[in-house]
């Protein structure tokens, strides 16, 4: 970028998972000024999808969508003097590249294109590196690379940097250190040299405690920025409070960042949504694990950050602390675990509990009696859909679903829908599934492993070829000050399984101290039965098999009493699935909020399925769901309160007036589904006995 350092670096988002929205890319090119547009495609789960596509092609790997957006969208940004920053490149960053200017030459648009390499430790043919102890069974293996490389991109003109897996926030640092000129390992530049003295030189760098600051109020607004409509509305608890018009297409979000890493997280305004405080505070406890936010380019302390509603879709943040970086890089490792089918049994009408009961034992029976081993795993979830005297068939049915696993697709295939189809005439009625059962399929595991930062080489694929290698600076990473939590709670899940753990887990320091406590409330209040969501947000995600949850409130009163009432004891109570498992808990005062980690609650992560909301993105709105003594002077503005009557949900639909009550209420409760009914005592089938779990 020139050196003339403009004040404020608009930098926008454009997809926030493989398969986001597809026309964003073009709605925020022409919706409003921007400098820089990021994408971000590389969830867990993608880099198993392109693996295999790699196992097909070694031409593939990469995320297609993008290169279709760039048919007129390139065009565009040329015209607009946005640049383009994206790691749609997922296993072949080099491939996508290419295609990239071969569709340059096909449209007549002039755009220069680099990419950067060094993150994949496989390989473009898939082969292991020597030195590295995960098995050979091993997928694919991508380090978690910061924003050097996309800074040198973008310093030598690149118009398009492609990357593989860097971190989220890195496609926000890369760009932020190329514009302010920020010192990072490798990617200093003419304005990239600190002053000695370790202040402000002529030219305005950052001394070495300003440059970790701003470098870490980048990541943090990378952070909200990198899951798109999830800072404008999307996937918010409160969604009831807004215009519902507004919410049925959020734009994408945008940062104004300032060279002290300051910024305003806003959203073009021609676009829907909403920016406020509860929207980017729902987004900064996203898939977060502690105070300490870890990456390869800075540590950013979550428990320093400060949030200001700036004007209308306008928030900004500041404050944020900064601390070298660990001084090993996470590496995401997905392999095929083995083989799953699901049949979902449809129950109508009476007697639930004894047509669960029947099914299961037949299918039991069938399994026990097939040819060769029974599946592995087998699990049954009954889920209580139907209600009593219901206007509609489907409102008078439940679900029983069942989920087998096994590492020969045999075992989970022509045995399990041979036991379901056979069962069709002779079962119980109404039989029926919800889809015809299928032959099985794989699915995936992913897991973190650690390698020394120094074992992996960055470099940086000009856009005239050149190739610059980003060395690593140990004398930085040397000082961090990192929380175990990233790695105890990743090598967690896999001593639970009797595993080894891949890579080298290098020692880390103490967890910080947890903030003090907040004075609680006075003793005595009143309270009122209420779910916790009519006084808390949440929102909850998946890291590998662990879950995390961040819930938040908005007031002193209600954070002084959350504090107190949530602890880790109180939240396995409320979630029962988590009573057996690891939980840590972390505050975060600044924030009025609280985030919890549930170790292992996602078995082998997401592509595993192996429960009923493998990315435990609705962990949090059950949480919100259940009910607990709240005292009533938190309740009064909700339906909740001392004085009202009914509740009256909030109205949300295609005839909602355009302002929505302000409220945080769910629907008044449902009349609770009758129990396993039966209208005469009927003899209960003889359980078969489960199968031990499998060694995992």
């Amino acid at each position: 970028m020139s050196d003339a350092v403009v004040p404020v670096l608009r930098i926008g988002n454009a997809s926030g998972f493989y398969g986001d929205r597809f026309d964003a890319l073009r709605e925020m090119l022409t919706g409003g000024p921007l400098d820089v547009l990021t994408g971000d495609f590389l969830a867990e789960l993608t880099l198993l999808i392109l693996g295999r596509d790699r196992q097909k092609d070694p031409r593939r790997g990469y995320a297609t969508t993008f290169l279709r957006q760039l048919e007129d969208g390139l065009g565009l940004a040329r015209e607009r003097g946005v640049r383009l920053v994206t790691n749609a490149g997922g296993l072949n960053p080099a491939g996508l590249a290419d295609a990239v200017r071969e569709l340059a030459d096909r449209v007549g648009v002039r755009a220069r294109v680099a990419h950067v390499e060094g993150d994949d430790l496989l390989g473009q043919r898939g082969e292991k590196r020597p030195g590295h102890t995960w098995g050979g069974d091993v997928l694919t293996a991508n380090a978690y690379l910061g924003g050097a490389g996309i800074t040198a991109c973008l310093r030598a003109g690149a118009d398009v940097v492609i990357t593989g897996r860097v971190t989220d926030a890195a496609l926000v640092t890369g760009p932020a250190v190329a514009h302010f000129g920020w010192d990072l390992p490798g990617a200093r530049g003419p304005r990239g040299t600190l002053d000695a003295r370790g202040t402000l030189d002529a030219r305005g760098t950052l001394d070495a405690r300003g440059t970790l600051d701003a470098l870490a109020g980048a990541v943090v607004a990378g952070h909200v920025l990198e899951c798109g409509a999830q800072a404008t509305g999307g996937n918010y608890s409160f969604f009831t409070r807004h215009d519902p018009r507004a919410l049925r297409r959020p734009g994408f979000p945008l940062a104004e960042l300032h060279a002290d890493g300051s910024a305003v997280i806003t959203k073009h305004d021609s676009t829907g949504g909403v920016v406020d405080i509860g929207t980017v505070t729902a987004q900064l406890l996203y898939e977060t694990q502690g105070i300490r936010y870890l990456g390869p380019d800075v540590t950013a302390r979550l428990d320093t950050v400060r949030l200001q509603q700036d004007g209308p879709d306008r928030v900004r943040i500041s404050g944020v602390r900064g601390e070298p970086p660990p001084p090993a890089l996470k590496v995401g490792l997905t392999r095929i675990g083995g083989w799953r089918n699901e049949v979902v049994f449809v129950l109508t009408g009476l007697d639930i509990g004894a047509k669960a009961g029947l099914v299961r034992a037949q299918v039991e029976d069938a399994l026990d009696a097939a040819r060769g081993a029974r599946p592995a795993e087998v699990r049954w979830e009954l889920s209580r859909t139907d209600h009593p005297d219901a206007a509609t068939e489907e409102t008078a049915s439940a679900l029983l679903r069942l989920v087998v696993r096994d590492s020969d697709p045999e075992a989970v295939g022509r045995a399990v829908t041979g036991a379901a189809v056979e069962l069709a005439l002779a079962s119980y009625p109404g039989f029926h599934v919800t889809a015809p059962p299928g032959r099985g399929a794989p699915y995936g595991v992913f897991e973190a492993a650690y390698i020394d930062a120094g074992e992996v080489t960055q470099v940086a694929v000009l856009p005239d070829g050149t190739r610059l290698r980003i060395p690593a600076d140990p004398s930085r990473t040397a000082r961090t000050h990192h929380t175990a939590s990233t790695v105890r709670t990743a090598h967690t899940v896999r001593a639970v399984r009797g595993e080894s753990a891949p890579g080298t887990p290098h020692p880390a320091a103490p967890l910080p101290a947890e903030p003090a406590l907040p004075a609680p409330l006075p003793a005595g209040l009143p309270t009122r039965r209420a779910p916790l969501g009519a006084v808390a947000g949440a929102r909850s995600g998946d890291k590998g098999g662990d879950a995390n949850v961040g819930l938040w409130v908005e007031s002193e009163a209600a954070w002084r009493w959350l504090a107190h009432t949530l602890t880790v004891e109180r939240f396995r109570q409320l979630l029962p699935e988590t009573a057996d498992l690891a939980v840590e808990r972390h505050l975060l005062p600044r924030l009025r909020a609280v985030n919890f980690t549930v170790a292992g609650l996602l078995g082998a992560g997401v592509a595993a399925h192996a429960r009923f909301d493998p990315q435990a993105k609705a962990l949090g709105e059950w949480l919100r769901a259940r009910h607990l003594d709240i005292p009533v002077t938190l309740l009064t503005d909700t339906p909740y309160g001392p004085d009202t009557s009914a509740p009256t949900p909030a109205p949300y639909g295609p005839d909602a007036p355009a302002s929505a009550p302000a409220r945080y209420e769910q629907e008044a409760p449902a009349p609770a589904p009758a129990p396993y009914e039966q209208e005469a005592p009927a003899p209960t089938p003889t359980p078969v006995p489960r199968p031990p779990e499998p060694p995992r």
